[in-house]
């Protein structure tokens, strides 16, 4: 984080003495904003309400199974015992499984629906910056310092994405 803050302050100092364009965007804010995000919390949302619904239904499961194997007869034969143990560990495994499976997707689809919000962000970021004539354009989050003829283009990029 130090380097890159260091590097974006090498970078900026020359276009200082050539009097070059600068601005500065709060694109975390724009994101937020934008109505498609809403639409993809919602999509991510239903995805992850049906896993947690097939996890619990797992649980119930698993929690039957543990039941009937300590309501055994104290006589049930070992051989007994022991695959019905076999089969709570499975079970076990397979909710970790399952689990760890439901995760991935979750963040494989999030970063799906994700990417062309955050293209359409940075092709609008791309426009204003032509339009505007900027040299460069910081996100507000990282520069150290921003003077008063560092632009924030934060609005601009939001009326051209029309939100």
């Amino acid at each position: 984080m130090l380097k890159k803050i260091i590097l974006a302050v090498l970078i900026a100092l020359p276009s200082f003495a050539f009097g070059q364009k600068l601005a500065v965007i709060d694109t975390e804010s724009i994101l937020t904003s934008m109505p498609e995000i809403k639409d993809m919390n919602a999509t991510i949302e239903a995805a992850s309400k049906k896993y947690e619904e097939e996890l619990k239904n797992l649980q119930d499961k698993f929690q039957k199974e543990y039941t009937d194997f300590q309501n055994l007869p104290a006589d049930t034969p070992e051989s007994i015992k022991q695959r019905r143990t076999q089969e709570l560990n499975e079970l076990d495994q397979k909710m970790n499984q399952f689990y760890t499976t439901a995760q991935q997707d979750i963040q494989q689809q999030q970063q799906r629906l994700l990417a062309p919000i955050r293209e359409r962000v940075q092709a609008a970021i791309q426009t204003v910056g032509a339009e505007g004539g900027y040299t460069m354009i910081f996100e507000k989050q990282m520069p150290l310092y921003v003077g008063a003829d560092a632009v924030d283009i934060t609005s601009a990029v939001r009326t051209k994405l029309g939100i």
